[in-house]
């Protein structure tokens, strides 16, 4: 294959995979809690230094571990991923279960069919049964979760609810204001949020090699509010307007090497012969 056009091949299916990443940023910009997927593009260098540690592999040798197709070494391609967990801001609601989490890092937990999984988007209900619970239903836990295998369940006659920094859930007597402590939010901070996958739905898979600590002094739950989106619009347009015209621009290079250059080839074979 012709250098110039693999290349330009390599730089365009690049800029296919930052479209779909742009695409799905844009499409979640009005989500609560959404955070944002970015991509890194590098070169076939950097993939190479990075696995040549583990060559030869099975049929290679050594010598052939150190061989380095320079043609081939600026490839543009995606050499990493990663979902940008900084702050979205923070919009006033005053609905009761709307919550929100002020400092980065951290997750409320709720129990779907596949497992427990981590979510920042706090927009909660309570369904027909009182249970605390999620935009997709899912149960919202508590910090006691795994020793009492409880859910949240407020009653119908609580006229006050209140949830304070820290996630503790007080609901006032029947018929009073004297106010009384309830279950308390699960709210966990991962070790490390490079470890957390998406699944859809704004949830992620937790870590199973990172226990689900529950954050007793979590100071960072907000009643009444909820977090925005911290996905720029306006930067997302302007990527996706570059994003297309490099697309044009490869497809354009491909172009010419495969009509003009080859063409012009064949035709100074053709006139030597």
């Amino acid at each position: 294959m012709q250098t110039g056009y693999y290349a330009a091949t390599g730089g365009m299916v690049a800029q296919f995979n930052r479209l779909d990443t742009i695409a799905s940023n844009l499409a979640n910009a009005n989500t609560a809690g959404y955070k944002k997927d970015q991509l890194i593009t590098g070169d076939f260098v950097r993939l190479y230094k990075e696995a040549q540690s583990d060559l030869p592999i099975a049929n290679h040798t050594e010598e052939a571990a150190q061989y380095l197709n320079r043609s081939l070494s600026r490839v543009p391609m995606i050499t990493d991923a990663y979902t940008d967990h900084s702050l979205g801001a923070m919009q006033r609601t005053d609905n009761t279960f709307d919550l929100a989490l002020s400092k980065e890092g951290q997750f409320f937990a709720v129990n779907t069919p596949q497992g427990i999984r981590l979510t920042r988007d706090g927009t909660f209900t309570l369904n027909d049964e009182g249970k605390l619970v999620n935009k997709q239903g899912y149960e919202v836990l508590s910090s006691d979760y795994f020793q009492t295998k409880t859910a949240i369940t407020l009653n119908p006659q609580d006229s006050i609810v209140t949830i304070d920094k820290n996630g503790q859930i007080m609901t006032n007597v029947p018929g009073s204001t004297q106010m009384v402590a309830n279950k308390k939010l699960l709210v966990v901070e991962p070790q490390n949020l490079r470890t957390l996958l998406k699944e859809g739905g704004n949830l992620y898979i937790p870590d199973q090699a990172d226990p689900l600590t529950p954050q007793t002094e979590s100071g960072g739950v907000m009643q009444g509010f909820v977090e925005k989106s911290n996905v720029n619009a306006v930067n997302e347009m302007i990527a996706l307007v570059e994003a297309n015209r490099l697309v044009g621009m490869y497809q354009k290079a491909m172009d010419a090497q495969m009509n003009d250059m080859n063409t012009e080839a064949i035709q100074k074979i053709a006139g030597k012969n």
